[in-house]
Parts: structure tokens; sequence; C-alpha cells
């Protein structure tokens, strides 16, 4: 990830995911904490959705920056969002024309959510998928791309016995009702299919179980291998 921020915003951060913080959050508490006179930013990627829409109109390049719990949101296409705290909740905001919008989790580490009333600004930290690969092998997501998925993202993988200490590529394809197929190609290079439905989850070939924590599915396959997959991922915007 390419992070631009302050040491002491980053040593707050690792201190909260000791103690159980989720990144996002406690990215967004290290920033809230810092005692500059100019807000902490960072180098962001916003994935924008329109309000009822799983699929994103636009990926550009934003700044993502927060003092004091007033966050501010920069983006490349010219808007900018100037949000203040709001209410008793966490993650109540006003918009600088006074519009309520709240702050999801559901990107785990890899970013925050922020709904407008018209719309959803998935705010994540990597900005790697800005940059248009030249060949297959810069793509970060490779073999698949949004020709063939609805989306593509890197999984956090890795096998039982140590963890998901890799990121596996993966193609999603969504369907109704919040379910969908996610292709992967695992840590040993082996590809299958995972198919979240609304009763089950299976895969092709394989013996999975899965269970769900917060927003996020935890699958081991075959009782070896384990992934991470953010509902986000699976029932888009």
């Amino acid at each position: 990830m390419m992070w631009r921020i302050a040491a002491k915003s980053v040593a707050r951060t690792l201190a909260a995911t000791k103690h159980g913080l989720p990144v996002g959050c406690a990215l967004v508490v290290a920033l809230a904490c810092g005692a500059h006179a100019a807000a902490d930013t960072t180098d962001a990627r916003c994935d924008i959705y329109p309000r009822g829409e799983d699929h994103a109109r636009a990926m550009i390049a934003c700044r993502f920056g927060q003092r004091q719990g007033y966050v501010s949101i920069t983006r490349a296409d010219g808007v900018s969002h100037e949000l203040s705290p709001a209410g008793e909740e966490p993650g109540e905001y006003r918009d600088q024309n006074g519009r309520p919008v709240y702050r999801e989790d559901e990107l785990g580490r890899d970013g925050l959510i922020f709904r407008f009333p018209d719309e959803s600004v998935y705010v994540y930290w990597s900005t790697a998928a800005l940059s248009p690969p030249t060949s297959a092998g810069e793509n970060p997501t490779a073999p698949y791309s949004t020709k063939d998925y609805d989306a593509t993202t890197l999984l956090r993988c890795g096998y039982v016995d140590s963890g998901p200490t890799h990121e596996c590529p993966a193609g999603i394809l969504r369907m109704e009702q919040g379910q969908a197929s996610i292709v992967i190609t695992g840590p040993d290079g082996r590809e299958f299919t995972v198919n979240f439905m609304t009763d089950y989850v299976n895969a092709t070939g394989r013996e999975v179980k899965a269970s769900l924590q917060g927003d996020t599915w935890t699958v081991t396959v075959d009782g070896t291998e384990i992934y991470e997959v953010p509902r986000a991922a699976i029932e888009g915007g």
C-alpha cells in the first residue's frame, strides 16, 4: 500500500489494531488523534457507486484526510466532501451541504465506505489499481479483469496453519439478491470457484466451510487453505 501518513499516526494505527480495532477504523482513530495544525492526509482510490447500483460509475484517485473527527475526501473529478461529526453514534456525519453521511467498515483493512444520499464512495488505501497495466503481468488481479467480470479484487488468503498472509487474485460474477460466484486463484496456483448463495456457500470440486464474522466471510477450503471475503466484494455497492 502507498501510505503518506505521519509516523505518529501510523504508530497509533498499529497500536489500535493490537487491541482488535479493524484497520479502517484504526486509521480513522489515528488520524483523528493527530495534534498537527493541518489534517493528516493520504493518497487513496475512490470508487463511486450511484445509489442503488452495484457497478461503480468511476474509479478515480482521491485524497483522504481527517483531523479531530472531521473528514475530507478530495476527488480527482473535482468533487470534494467535507464531513463534520453528527449524532451520537460513531460514523455519522453531515457534509458541507447539510446532508447526512454514514461511514461503514465493510471493507475491513482495505478501506472505508461513505454512504451519501445519492451515491456511495468506497475509499481504498491501495492506489495500485489506478495505474493501468501495460501487460497482463502488471495487472494486480491477473488473470481476472473487468472485461470478463463484474469486479476483481485481491483477497487475503493463505494456509490454515499460518493464516491469511498472502493476497490471491479473484474475479467476481454478481447475481441478484446479493449472491455471487467468485473465481479465485489460490496460493498454490490452482483456480476454483466459490459460490455465495442465499442459503449456502459451496465450491467447485472442493470442500468448503464458511462462517460470517461481522462483514467478512472466512472460507476454509479442503481443511488447509483459508480465504477472507468481504461482503462488499460479494454484494457490491
